[in-house]
């Protein structure tokens, strides 16, 4: 596997305004196990007044298949830690940590330096669990309330995050705004100066600039990705339909064009895009 591609239902079903049945949850992603991805991106333990849509993560966790596939969580606050590294099935438990001020307010209600100790509890909780941590650095490549952004900056909360002992970070597009040439500034101050940190890739965007973000970031050094079939999802924030996740089959159709092995069952995946079909519309 030269690439990591992680699956992310998680994301492209959040924002739905109709609830998706348990049962069909459990059925979908059922077969997105099936098709060898390295991590799915399955639920979140946070407020079901936040995200009503992950209110049933807790028995969609125990009811879905055993697979080699790794499942990951988001987690906002301790009460979702506690909860989460309970669970047996969880592998990594996923902290978003924006670099906007603003955005973490909106997000999490509380400062970016306000968060740092919430990212110190969540790492003594899962050594202590046997789990792993990712930090989604937020609106990484920018964002759209005019608070300050660059390269450095990012390069900096990634260094004191590290220095905490996170080992693995996801550089997030929230709301679509990265270019090639940020996202190769960002991956290009991150991938050569830190020697154990893995870094991937989060990108939200419009269907017409999927290829060049996946290339820059492939290009600086990027070996993992996050998708979502169809690109169904994406930031509520972005307040804009064209900007959804980035499309699973574009990242295969990427990869397999530079025959780049993803390790993924293509029929299963063909199996599991229906099920999307029918699950989004």
């Amino acid at each position: 596997m030269e690439v990591k591609i992680i699956e992310c239902p998680r994301d492209a079903m959040q924002g739905l305004k109709w609830f998706v049945p348990t049962e069909t949850k459990i059925e979908y992603l059922n077969a997105l196990l099936k098709v060898g991805y390295h991590t799915l991106d399955c639920g979140s333990f946070v407020s079901p007044k936040a995200i009503p849509q992950m209110r049933d993560t807790q028995e969609v966790l125990d009811q879905i298949d055993a697979s080699d596939t790794r499942l990951s969580v988001i987690v906002a606050n301790k009460r979702g830690i506690d909860d989460a590294v309970l669970h047996e099935k969880v592998t990594y438990l996923g902290y978003p940590f924006s670099i906007s001020e603003t955005f973490q307010q909106r997000n999490t209600n509380r400062s970016v330096e306000d968060s740092v100790p919430v990212v110190e509890y969540l790492l003594e909780k899962a050594w202590a669990h046997n789990k792993q941590v990712v930090i989604y650095i937020s609106m990484g490549f920018g964002n759209n309330y005019g608070d300050e952004w660059n390269a450095n900056i990012v390069q900096d909360w990634v260094g004191r995050l590290a220095d905490l002992g996170v080992d693995s970070f996801s550089i997030s597009d929230t709301v679509g705004v990265s270019t090639a040439d940020t996202i190769k500034q960002v991956y290009e101050s991150l991938v050569p100066n830190f020697d154990k940190p893995e870094f991937g890739a989060h990108f939200h965007t419009r269907k017409d600039e999927w290829e060049e973000k996946v290339l820059s970031a492939w290009n600086s050094g990027c070996k993992r990705f996050d998708g979502a079939i169809k690109g169904f999802g994406g930031c509520p924030m972005a307040e804009d339909d064209l900007v959804g996740n980035m499309p699973t089959e574009n990242l295969i159709h990427f990869f397999d064009q530079r025959t780049i092995d993803m390790g993924l069952d293509k029929e299963a995946f063909g199996k599991a895009m229906q099920i999307a079909n029918n699950i989004f519309g």
